[in-house]
């Protein structure tokens, strides 16, 4: 059974930094897409960023590029998302995926339970 654990989440400052993991068992990420999802309360899932599975393209939703970046490291089994110059805007439960290459959340299959990311103005 595959299981995806996020932890890193936290509360932070805007401006602020963080970094967010997540490990995966019951299966290899190397032959997957990995993906970042939010959502805030009240509104719709929103895809964050997405790696390949060689980790060597990658797609980053229109709020945070320059500012997330999307990484893995298939021999751990573990794909990160670096988060620099936070905004409460970014508040938000964060979520990994595992699927097909995509900022189509439909095509991701396996999903974590979600990491709490709060920032404060």
């Amino acid at each position: 059974q595959v299981q995806l654990v996020e932890s890193g989440g936290g509360l932070v400052q805007a401006g602020g930094s963080l970094r967010l993991s997540c490990a995966a068992s019951g299966r290899p990420i190397s032959s997957y897409a990995m993906g970042w999802f939010r959502q805030a309360p009240g509104k719709e899932r929103e895809f964050v960023a997405g790696t390949s599975w060689s980790g060597l393209t990658s797609l980053y939703g229109d709020s945070v590029k320059g500012r997330f970046t999307i990484s893995r490291d298939n021999a751990k089994n573990t794909v990160y998302l670096q988060m620099n110059s936070l905004k409460p805007e970014d508040t938000a439960v964060y979520y990994c995926a595992s699927g097909s290459y995509s900022s189509a959340g439909e095509l991701y299959d396996y999903w974590g339970q979600g990491t709490q990311v709060t920032v404060s103005s």
